[in-house]
């Protein structure tokens, strides 16, 4: 992945060198995942008592998109891809912890299995993992790009 990414995340670099950073904002989980979760809650208000109006490790996206938002501080290519790496890698293990940390409680309010819980958090990590993994590098032009709060880059200039 490294060699596929590395030119956007020179080409970010480039960019941001001159470029001033917007106010931090956030939706949530990203592509979709908080809106979604909303939109099912608001439907089906049985659906929004039992499991809340957001997804209960929304937490973990916020503190994924604030390292987004900068780019993670980065100053070199390399930074950048390491820093992007990390990000992702602490978005997994903050959803697999969020599991561990309430498997006891969620197991009784959802009639499931402290490690059914486990599991559906493993699960999810890994596909919110690979999601923005695939969707998230930097200059893709897609708003919950990598450095997306600077100006968009192209990596064909």
């Amino acid at each position: 992945m490294r060699g596929f990414e590395m030119p956007g995340h020179r080409a970010l670099i480039e960019q941001s060198k001159d470029a001033e950073l917007t106010s931090f904002e956030t939706d949530g989980c990203s592509g979709g995942l908080s809106a979604s979760w909303r939109w099912v809650a608001k439907q089906f208000p049985q659906v929004g008592a039992l499991y809340q109006e957001h997804p209960p490790w929304e937490y973990c996206c916020v503190i994924h998109d604030r390292a987004y938002h900068n780019a993670g501080g980065a100053e070199t290519a390399n930074e950048s891809y390491e820093a992007r790496l990390a990000a992702d890698d602490a978005l997994h293990a903050c959803v697999v912890q969020h599991g561990d940390n309430h498997a006891e409680d969620y197991a009784d309010q959802y009639d499931m299995s402290p490690e059914q819980i486990r599991s559906v958090h493993a699960i999810t990590a890994d596909a919110m993992y690979g999601a923005v993994r695939f969707g998230g590098g930097p200059c893709s032009g897609l708003p919950w790009r990598w450095g997306f709060g600077y100006p968009g880059c192209s990596v064909l200039k």
